[in-house]
């Protein structure tokens, strides 16, 4: 098995961004960058930290559009499923974040970097649990 396309630069980019915005909310905010609590809080109208909720989220919606119109030959993907298909997924891992009390980048990006152990089991569940659906989904040929 080959893996195509595998750019170890725009990768290691990428994963460095990703920890600089997270170190940054923790140390100029004192928050977590967990973008399910994040949203999820902004959607409870909660007092006192709506405005930087709100700079947060629409700060990734104006970044994906950027890079959209920068570089759209680099971000063509397929989508298999149907928007229904989109939709259950959606719900489910919204329902997963609120029972695993944080999402991949809350625990993965920011627990993990705190050394927090209960973000690293978490981390763990979330790698084991995609591994095994993607090994499931392959051997049924759905992938």
């Amino acid at each position: 098995m080959t893996i195509a396309n595998f750019t170890p630069w725009s990768a290691l980019a990428g994963g460095a961004i990703l920890g600089a915005a997270a170190a940054l909310t923790w140390w100029g905010l004192g928050r977590i960058a967990g973008v399910s609590n994040i949203f999820g809080r902004l959607l409870t109208l909660e007092r006192g930290h709506w405005g930087w909720r709100l700079a947060f989220v629409a700060g990734l919606f104006v970044v994906g559009v950027v890079a959209k119109l920068a570089f759209d030959e680099h971000l063509a993907f397929e989508l298999n499923g149907g928007e229904w298909q989109m939709l259950l997924a959606g719900l489910l891992v919204g329902y997963g974040t609120q029972l695993g009390n944080g999402c991949t980048s809350g625990h993965g990006v920011c627990g993990v970097g705190r050394l927090s152990p209960r973000s690293i089991v978490a981390t763990v569940c979330f790698m084991a649990t995609g591994a095994i659906a993607v090994f499931a989904l392959r051997q049924g040929g759905l992938l």
